[in-house]
Parts: C-alpha cells; structure tokens; sequence
C-alpha cells in the first residue's frame, strides 16, 4: 500500500521499489507468454510496460479487490498477451508476403517458360539454314563470320538471314500470342 501511495505522490523511489521487487515475477509472467514466439527483447519490452502503465495508470489499482503483486501480475500477463498477438501478426504478414513472392516468382518462371516454349516452336517454323543460322548466332553465341564458314555463306549473307529470321520470328511469336 506503501508503494502504491508513494506512486500516487510522483515518488520515483516508489517505482524503483516496485520494479526491484516485482520485476522477477512480472518476467517470468511475459516469459511464460511469450516463450518460443518473441525474442527476449520483447519480453524485456514488456515488463517494462508494465511498469510504465503501473506509473501512468496507478488510480486504476484498487486495493480492495487485490494485492499489487496480483494486479501488476494480471497487467503483465495482459500485456504479453497482446505483444504475442502483434508478434503473430506480423509473422502471418511475413508469411503471407513470403508467400506472395513465392507465387509471384512461379507466375514469373512459367510465363517465362510458356515464352520458351513460343520461341522454340516460332524457331522450328523457321526454314533451313534460317532455323540454324539462327540456333548457331543466338544458342552457341557464335559470330556472323563462324556461322559463314560453317554453312559456306558469306557473311553478308548471314546478317541478311538473320534479319529476315528476326523479322520472321517477330511475325510468328504475335501470331502464337494472340
């Protein structure tokens, strides 16, 4: 009773005395709370507001319907309940993002395979040599001046085929998409 007028009067020894003698039980309350979810620094965090609402909120103790060590427990138990509820919270919205990703990222892998998939189709309506000059220029990343000597071209030859190719695949990959 002591400790709750000394509150009431501003005394910060109050408090400190308060906090000296029921910081071990009130941590051990948000601790039993707050176990395998939040790290310690929420417990830590918890206490603390307790403390804070017992200095902000004294006039709500009424020493008739308890102790204040019964009060203070009910109020930390209070409180690490609701830091678990916010901790679950923010979990489910990283989960939920994760998994929002994860579905972005599979939308983005097959839309990028189906796109494989066009091309390799437009690629094979192309005819010969188009189909091969094509392959050996853009698959083996071979030059203008390989893909002559190979198919016995020149290499005018070759930058002329591949810009028709181009042109052909351009026209063929609309028309798959459409």
């Amino acid at each position: 009773m002591q400790i709750v007028d000394g509150i009431r009067q501003g005394s910060a020894k109050a408090i400190e005395y308060a906090i000296n003698k029921y910081s071990k039980l009130i941590w051990h309350i948000a601790a039993a709370v707050l176990t395998n979810t939040a790290p310690v620094e929420d417990v830590e965090e918890c206490v603390a507001d307790v403390f804070v609402y017992l200095w902000q909120s004294y006039e709500k103790f009424d020493p008739e319907r308890g102790s204040l060590k019964s009060w203070l427990s009910l109020v930390a138990r209070s409180k690490a309940v609701d830091r678990f509820r916010a901790v679950s919270k923010s979990r489910e919205t990283e989960l939920n993002d994760n998994i929002e990703l994860y579905e972005k990222s599979l939308l983005d892998d097959l839309i990028a395979l189906e796109g494989r998939r066009e091309i390799k189709e437009a690629i094979n309506a192309l005819t010969e040599p188009d189909r091969e000059i094509i392959i050996r220029r853009y698959y083996f990343q071979q030059k203008p001046k390989e893909i002559a000597l190979a198919l016995n071209l020149t290499v005018k030859q070759i930058n002329n085929r591949l810009y028709t190719a181009k042109l052909q695949l351009r026209k063929t990959l609309t028309e798959i998409r459409r």
